[in-house]
C-alpha cells in the first residue's frame, strides 16, 4: 500500500519517524536539467524549523537537508531524487510515562488499534515532524513551477481572533512569529499566546495559502480535480480538520447572483473576473485567478492540563503530556501548507503538459 506517498506525474514518498535517526523522502518524476542545490531548499526549512520563537516547540533542530541523488553537476538528472535530514535533538525519555496511554486527540489508540504495535516516542510516524520533509520536496516544486508562480501564505486566525481582510499585506508575514499577514492581529496573538502557553494549553488556528500566476487549465474533470488533489494535500498535513477552496463554506451562505465570478474581457485579450469566490478553480480546472485556499488546524492535543484518558490495559487514568511542544501547531503550518500547494501545483502543470502539451 503506497500510503506514504503523494502526486501523481510528481510523486512524492516521505518515510521516517519523530524521534528516529533520521527522516526522508523521495521525489520521482522531477524534470532533468533543473539547477537544483541543497541552498535551494535550506530557506524553506528554515522558516519551519522549530525553537526560532517563544510561540513554538523549543526542540533544537537545524534541519539541515542533504541531496543523496537524482543531481549531477548541480542539475537534476531526471532520476529519483532523494533527500535526507538527521534529528539530533530527540528526548525519548519524555514519552517514557505514556508508553502505554493514549493521549487524547493523538493517533496513539489509532495506530494501535490498526497495527497492533506503535511508537510511542514523539507520536512515532504520526509525529508533525515528517512534515520537514514536505516542506523540503515543496521547495523543489518551486523550482518546477518557476518564477511565474509566486506561492504566499499566512496565518489568518488564531483561536477565533481573525485578521482584518482589508489590512492583509503579504509582506508583512516575515515580520512577526506567527506568519501573519496583519501586524496589529501579531501583536494581538503575542499576548493571548504567552498566556495560553503558561496555562498549558493551547490554541487553534486557520492557515491562507494563495498561488498567484497560474495559468488557466490545469487540472481535470471529474476524478483528476485540481480541488480535490488540493484538498485531499491539505487535509494530509497533522492537525487539519478542515478545508476551504475559495469562498468555501461561504458560498453555502450566498446567493447565486452574489456567489457568482462575473466575468468581462480585459484589455489584455484574456477574460477579466469581477470576483474569486471559485478559488481559482472552476469544474476542477485552474481558471487563470489566483488559486486560494484555507485550512483549519485543530489545537494542539500535547498539553500540560490533565485529561481523562485509558491505558492500553484498559485502565481508566489522568494524564499530563509532557515535553516540547507547539501552543499552536498552525504557525509551523503555515510553510508546510505552502510546501504542499507547490506539490499540487507542480504534478498538475507536469500532468497537463503529458496530455496537452
Amino acid at each position: 500500500m503506497s500510503i506514504n506517498s503523494f502526486g501523481h506525474v510528481l510523486r512524492f514518498t516521505s518515510w521516517g519517524e519523530s524521534h528516529g535517526p533520521s527522516i526522508g523522502a523521495v521525489l520521482d518524476g522531477v524534470p532533468p536539467g533543473l539547477a537544483l542545490s541543497e541552498g535551494d531548499i535550506q530557506p524553506f526549512l528554515d522558516k519551519r524549523r522549530p525553537g526560532q520563537s517563544r510561540f513554538t516547540t523549543q526542540r533544537q533542530e537545524p534541519d539541515q537537508v542533504r541531496i543523496l541523488s537524482g543531481v549531477y553537476e548541480g542539475r537534476t538528472t531526471g532520476t529519483a531524487l532523494s533527500l535526507l535530514i538527521e534529528n539530533t535533538d530527540q528526548r525519548s525519555k519524555d514519552y517514557s510515562d505514556i508508553a502505554k496511554r493514549f493521549r487524547p486527540g493523538h493517533a496513539d489508540y489509532t495506530y494501535l488499534a490498526k497495527y497492533g504495535h506503535r511508537d510511542p516516542r514523539g507520536g512515532g510516524r504520526s509525529s508533525a515532524r515528517e512534515t520537514a520533509m514536505r516542506v523540503a520536496a515543496g521547495a523543489v516544486a518551486r523550482k518546477i513551477l518557476g518564477a511565474g508562480v509566486v506561492i504566499h501564505g499566512g496565518l489568518v486566525e488564531m483561536g477565533g481572533d481573525a485578521i482584518d481582510d482589508a489590512a492583509l499585506d503579504w509582506d508583512e508575514v516575515d515580520q512577526n512569529p506567527f506568519f501573519c499577514p496583519d501586524a496589529k492581529a501579531a501583536q494581538r496573538w503575542a499576548e493571548r499566546l504567552d498566556a495560553v502557553r503558561k496555562s498549558g494549553d493551547s490554541l487553534g488556528a486557520v492557515i491562507a495559502v494563495e498561488a498567484h500566476g497560474v495559468p488557466a487549465g490545469w487540472g481535470a474533470p471529474i476524478y483528476g480535480k485540481l480541488d480535490s488533489d488540493l484538498a485531499a494535500a491539505m487535509m494530509s498535513i497533522n492537525a487539519a480538520k478542515g478545508v476551504e477552496i475559495g469562498a468555501g463554506f461561504e458560498a453555502a451562505r450566498l446567493s447565486g447572483a452574489d456567489n457568482a465570478d462575473e466575468m468581462r474581457m480585459g484589455p489584455d485579450g484574456h477574460p477579466r473576473f469581477l470576483s474569486n469566490h471559485a478559488g481559482g478553480i472552476l469544474g476542477g480546472i485552474s481558471s487563470g485567478q489566483p488559486v486560494c485556499c484555507k485550512i483549519a488546524i485543530k489545537p494542539t492535543s500535547s498539553i500540560l492540563i490533565p485529561r481523562q484518558t485509558i491505558t492500553s490495559d484498559g485502565e481508566e487514568v489522568e494524564i499530563i503530556t509532557k515535553g516540547r511542544h507547539d501552543p499552536c501547531v498552525g504557525i509551523r503550518g503555515v510553510p508546510v501548507a505552502e510546501a504542499m500547494l507547490a506539490l499540487v501545483l507542480a504534478d498538475h502543470m507536469m500532468l497537463h503538459r503529458a496530455q496537452c502539451g
